[in-house]
């Protein structure tokens, strides 16, 4: 995808602040606690083609809204993942002003995690 040099400005941003994890170590994450959430941060009709099979949807668009609803314990472990990795690292960074402690992007995102063999769903 073409990103518009603005779009990669404020994700370079963003990953200065968070943390980045593979799709191995987002494997070991989610099994070694399983509190853990996935979550997909893309939008509905990405969602509705398909996703990981365990991942709950919050679209980037509501996120700042919704997400102290979901899960109001700040130390609730969050790995964030969108199509490839920008609009996650957006996310994680806004969760993280939200004063959430314990959040990752997706490094790759669904793309890798589809190249990875991850169980996928479909709605």
């Amino acid at each position: 995808m073409d990103h518009s040099l603005g779009f990669l400005a404020l994700v370079n941003d963003a990953k200065q602040r968070i943390t980045e994890v593979t799709v191995a170590e987002a494997r070991v994450r989610l099994a070694g606690n399983p509190k853990a959430v996935l979550l997909d941060v893309r939008e509905d009709h990405e969602w509705n083609v398909g996703h990981a099979a365990e991942a709950v949807h919050l679209g980037k668009g509501i996120l700042e809204r919704d997400l102290e609803k979901l899960y109001p314990d700040k130390n609730t472990e969050l790995i964030m993942y969108c199509g490839g990795g920008f609009r996650s690292a957006l996310t994680c960074d806004v969760a993280q002003k939200l004063g959430y402690q314990k959040v990752s992007s997706l490094i790759g995102g669904y793309k890798l995690l589809v190249a990875a063999d991850w169980p996928m769903a479909k709605p």
